[in-house]
């Protein structure tokens, strides 16, 4: 009787799981346009396996038991147009890496690993959400400001951040580990003046100069057991330029006199004016005054 369950029990387990061991899961996938999404296998190819995938029943990557033979996008004999140049395949894990994502991507991949002894299949339905014109945050600032630029993604302690601008990696944030570009790498513009919150992953850029204008890119991967999320953040930074209010000490010292020379100036005058005021000449029929010298400093003017 015992024997007789233990076979019972064997053919449930064939009839639910096949006998060649066929299981599949649905991993759900949400990103935006322009992310990048890689679709992870779980195994390490022992040169036994094949390995295909699928995009609604069309062959878009391959990997022959062998290795000899990989194909991606139009490659493959039911390549599809709408991903050239976006696929990726790993050589070692069959893993499908699919980059600049778009809306006609969005559907279900379907993956299949075939080898002699058993075969697996695993299908992601990948839904693409729009990204509105809001999403690209325009920054504006004038020089020897300072700005901070903000991810609205939550950090998790296992993603990975980094910040570009024109293609130099300005910081970068692994874990619990963080790194800001040396001045070499950063061409020695940014010297001194980047600040990186290891926590929020904001960037703060110091002392703003207008070599700073452009955009600044932020990678943020969020890995999972199936499936790693590469998402893009764009900031367009705009610095505004400042008139230099700032006098050299040449120009301030000769400011200094021009301003103690008009003081004294205006102080002669006054006083030249006073004097001038309390001067009355005699009576013209005075013959004795008429006979003394004409006072050269106040000279009055005779009626006309």
């Amino acid at each position: 009787m015992k024997l007789f369950f233990h076979l019972f029990a064997v053919i449930l387990f064939f009839l639910n799981n096949g006998v060649s061991g066929v299981g599949s899961d649905v991993v759900s996938v949400s990103v935006k346009e322009g992310d990048s999404v890689i679709f992870h296998t779980g195994v390490e190819t022992n040169k036994q396996e094949d390995i295909k995938w699928y995009f609604t029943d069309t062959r878009i990557a391959q990997i022959s038991g062998d290795l000899s033979s990989i194909c991606t996008d139009v490659q493959c004999e039911d390549g599809d147009e709408r991903f050239r140049d976006k696929l990726k395949l790993d050589s070692q894990t069959g893993s499908l890496t699919l980059t600049d994502i778009t809306n006609t991507v969005s559907g279900v991949y379907e993956l299949k690993i075939i080898s002699s002894t058993s075969s697996s299949e695993k299908i992601f339905n990948v839904i693409v959400n729009d990204v509105s014109a809001d999403e690209r945050d325009e920054v504006k600032t004038n020089e020897r400001e300072s700005i901070t630029l903000v991810s609205d993604e939550t950090k998790n302690p296992n993603d990975v951040l980094m910040w570009y601008f024109n293609d130099i990696l300005l910081a970068e944030i692994t874990g619990d580990q963080r790194k800001i570009c040396t001045d070499d790498q950063c061409d020695e513009r940014f010297r001194d003046r980047l600040k990186l919150d290891h926590q929020t992953g904001s960037l703060t850029i110091m002392n703003t100069r207008t070599t700073d204008f452009g955009d600044y890119k932020l990678l943020i991967t969020i890995s999972d057991r199936s499936f790693s999320i590469t998402r893009v953040k764009i900031f367009n930074v705009t610095v505004t330029a400042v008139p230099d209010s700032s006098l050299s000490p040449g120009a301030v010292a000769g400011i200094c006199v021009a301003v103690v020379f008009l003081f004294v100036a205006v102080i002669a005058a006054m006083v030249y004016w006073h004097r001038c005021k309390g001067y009355k000449p005699a009576a013209q029929n005075d013959n004795s005054v008429n006979d003394l010298p004409p006072d050269t400093k106040c000279i009055a003017l005779s009626d006309t």
